[in-house]
């Protein structure tokens, strides 16, 4: 009898990690057989562990959360489209000659959560990007080809969002400004945060007239990391707020299709992930 394939996530704390959940759910929708298992590792240990986990320890693909994102794209030795834009990757894939591939799954699998599950239009929204790193890198491109009218990026680093802002060159639609002068730049209509914050347990200190009328805010990341960011949302009024974990179930299952060849059903893990624990 065969062993199951062996899949991981990776990252850095990782405790929180609802993946192996979720793969789990969807394998049981195809009745597939696999093993998946949350793996922590330090910056510093990441390449070591990822060629572990791949060559000692035959596995066959692996997830890629905070803070290893752009050590992943780094790793591999083919990357998509959608990785080399974004300069990182959550996907990381064993090809049949050894090979690693690297993908990024974030953006397609937060504009699916925002647009088909939560009903929100994209489209001529002004949009403050609160964070220019890994996760903001992985999602940027997708906003934009959704319809956002302008993307303002804001990081506390400020040569990193002036980066991406290059990266992705469309100086008509995209700017930058400062962390210090946020109290000052009008209001936004999509607010997403992309920082660590909520993980790192530090405090943005956002000020409220950055929410607009009619504004949808979302962070990227979910449980309670993303406690603080949707109490704000909720104190400046914010016509919805969202949490990540919609857009880490579409992620996951962009990952499963990639690596078994079918899709499964997002919604009912989504709403199984969204049941209190006892």
């Amino acid at each position: 009898m065969s062993q199951p394939s062996r899949y991981a996530v990776f990252g850095h704390p990782i405790g929180h990690t609802q993946s192996p959940r979720i793969h789990q759910l969807f394998a049981a929708q195809f009745d597939i057989a696999l093993t998946y298992e949350a793996i922590d590792a330090a910056p510093e240990a990441f390449a070591e562990a990822v060629q572990r986990f791949f060559v000692a320890g035959n596995g066959r693909g692996a997830n890629v959360t905070l803070p290893h994102k752009g050590a992943a794209f780094a790793l591999a030795d083919e990357r998509s489209e959608a990785a080399m834009r974004a300069g990182s990757a959550n996907v990381l894939t064993r090809l049949a000659d050894g090979r690693l591939a690297a993908h990024n799954t974030d953006g397609a699998g937060l504009v699916r959560d925002l647009t088909e599950r939560h009903g929100a239009d994209l489209r001529d929204r002004d949009m403050l990007l609160l964070g220019a790193g890994g996760a903001a890198r992985g999602v940027a491109w997708s906003l934009l080809d959704a319809g956002v009218a302008s993307l303002t990026i804001v990081n506390r680093t400020a040569a990193t969002a002036d980066a991406l802002a290059d990266a992705i060159g469309e100086p008509a639609r995209v700017r930058t400004r400062y962390w210090q002068d946020l109290a000052d730049i009008g209001s936004f209509d999509l607010i997403i945060n992309a920082t660590s914050a909520g993980v790192l347990h530090q405090s943005l200190g956002l000020p409220f007239s950055l929410v607009g009328t009619r504004a949808v805010c979302y962070d990227l990341a979910y449980g309670a990391a993303a406690v603080p960011f949707l109490a704000w949302a909720q104190a400046a009024d914010a016509h919805r707020s969202f949490d990540g974990l919609g857009m880490l179930v579409e992620t996951a299952a962009d990952a499963f299709e990639l690596w078994h060849g079918q899709r499964p059903d997002t919604e009912p893990v989504y709403q199984a992930l969204r049941q209190p624990t006892v």
